[in-house]
């Protein structure tokens, strides 16, 4: 596999997208085959994608809208950045649902009805960059139903678009299309492991607590009362400030954690709305056993270094070519500036391969021997062989 990354602070959309395929076919020598792609929303991403496909007609081409770009050394909110991949040991599909709402299932019967890997055994490694419009909800459901699609085949690495923080308004990108509560996937063929680390570095900070009713993204109550009085009664525990008008600043610090074997899958709160329930970034399954989670820069950067090890590890002996790495928007905005010590620290393990992400809202791992769903505030990479 050969790789070459890009990236632009052009203001001009298409001009954005000339500098990337520019960039991509200088590092390859000629054209790529797959380009991933992950845009800030500040560009027009139609005429982004149109000149990058202009330049690169063969390309299959997916990506999201995002929430903080970064490519080596830089990094930044209102970039375009780009991976170009080609290779003779590599074979790449796409598949796509444009609906992921009413029924998971059939969406990932559709994302994978594009999979050649199903069929054809020629490649002995399948794996698939999947990125999905978050705020649709059901992404949980869909790395599920994937993997079930899959018969448990492929592993899955990517997460859900961003917007800055805005959730507004987020994209997934298949070749010219710009799509809205829909989910993209870039299947990965190999002769060699793609390797997939997945951690995060929260522990639980509260007593734990059964969600008694949950609608979707929408958490109602935890113990039978309304959820909001949790997090106020531990914000007056640890003697935080908790503003019903304005919980971000908290809930940056205090997310959810759902128990999950031995481990937790993070959700954070967005919102207290007036009946006192709690808007989540995704849902939160009702039935389950929760706690309030707390971290600290350290163990951020702490738990993205040891994703890398588990990743790098987990291509054997071979050498890394490139690295994807993904993190949670709220991760980017409660660490500020020590944001950038957790890309340092992934960057410094891969040998000189360069590496490239975004913030997202939300992350999807599904690997053997890792934790696995959609996640928030979790460290996902992934690192291409040589």
């Amino acid at each position: 596999m050969k790789t070459a990354t890009a990236s632009t602070d052009a203001l001009d959309s298409a001009e954005a997208g000339r500098r990337l395929a520019e960039e991509i076919q200088h590092g390859l020598g000629g054209q790529p085959k797959a380009i991933m792609i992950f845009a800030a929303p500040s560009y027009d991403h139609e005429a982004l994608l149109a000149a990058l496909a202009a330049r690169c007609p063969d390309a299959l081409i997916v990506g999201a809208s995002s929430a903080g770009e970064f490519l080596n050394q830089q990094r930044g909110e209102g970039l375009a950045c780009a991976l170009g991949l080609t290779g003779e040991d590599v074979r790449f599909g796409v598949g796509v649902t444009r609906e992921i709402t009413s029924d998971a299932a059939a969406a990932a019967r559709q994302i994978v009805s594009g999979f050649s890997g199903l069929a054809d055994y020629t490649f002995p490694y399948r794996s698939a960059l999947v990125m999905a419009d978050a705020l649709a909800g059901h992404a949980d459901v869909l790395v599920d139903e994937l993997t079930l699609a899959t018969a448990g085949q492929y592993q899955f690495f990517g997460g859900g678009a961003g917007d800055n923080a805005q959730f507004q308004r987020t994209s997934v990108f298949c070749g010219r299309e710009v799509l809205n509560g829909a989910a993209v996937a870039l299947e990965i063929l190999t002769e060699k492991p793609i390797g997939v680390g997945v951690r995060h570095g929260w522990a639980p900070a509260s007593a734990p607590f059964r969600v008694t009713q949950a609608d979707g993204m929408r958490l109602v109550s935890l113990n039978g009362l309304p959820a909001a009085e949790a997090f106020e009664a531990h914000a007056r525990t640890t003697a935080q400030t908790l503003d019903r008008a304005a919980p971000i600043p908290f809930f940056l610090h205090n997310i959810l954690g759902i128990e999950a074997g031995d481990a937790h899958r993070l959700r954070v709160p967005l919102a207290i709305l007036a009946d006192g329930s709690v808007l989540c970034a995704a849902e939160v399954p009702q039935g389950s056993v929760v706690y309030i989670m707390r971290a600290s820069a350290a163990s951020a950067v702490e738990a993205a270094q040891e994703a890398t090890q588990a990743a790098l590890a987990a291509l054997g002996e071979h050498k890394p070519q490139a690295a994807l790495f993904f993190d949670c928007v709220a991760t980017r905005l409660r660490m500020g500036d020590q944001f950038g010590e957790e890309v340092g620290v992934v960057r410094d393990q891969l040998s000189g391969a360069d590496l490239l992400g975004c913030n997202t809202h939300g992350q999807i791992a599904r690997a053997e021997g890792q934790f696995e769903g959609f996640h928030n505030c979790t460290a996902v990479v992934a690192v291409l062989p040589e």
